[in-house]
């Protein structure tokens, strides 16, 4: 089987270079993932559609408690990376397809205030999205 990553709608979504980034990572984190255990298969293609990354504004900090406003819980930290896998048989019939949506603590990357920062959270992401297709792939 062969492994092709579309990234078509992040370049519309103006990701411009990072999209073809996160396209070379998905495909060199899905090939470590699935190994030869998918190249055994059965010949399909591998065919993941990135619909969407996004990252939270902010990633710094902790999780907020009481507060002024009371309540606590800091908002909405987490990052998240949409996808679609489907499995392609030869003649183009569609053998499965998984919606993946992974969602990730924009904190799990570490500190916020070193300039890789986006470059470590895309990373994380992705590592976190191959692992869901390999899942339900492999099974």
């Amino acid at each position: 089987g062969a492994i092709r990553v579309d990234v078509s709608a992040l370049q519309e979504q103006g990701w411009g270079g990072h999209a073809l980034a996160i396209k070379l990572g998905m495909e060199r984190e899905l090939a470590a993932a699935l190994g030869a255990d998918y190249r055994r298969g059965r010949g399909a293609t591998l065919v993941v559609t990135v619909r969407g990354v996004f990252l939270n504004s902010y990633a710094g900090g902790g999780g907020g408690g009481g507060g002024r406003w009371g309540g606590g819980g800091g908002g909405n930290t987490s990052d998240s990376f949409d996808s679609v896998a489907t499995l392609v048989a030869p003649g183009n019939r569609v053998i499965a397809t998984y919606p993946v949506l992974s969602t990730v603590s924009a904190f799990s990357a570490g500190p916020w205030y070193l300039p890789d920062i986006d470059q470590r959270r895309l990373d994380g992401l992705i590592k976190h999205n191959a692992a869901w297709i390999k899942r339900y792939v492999t099974g």
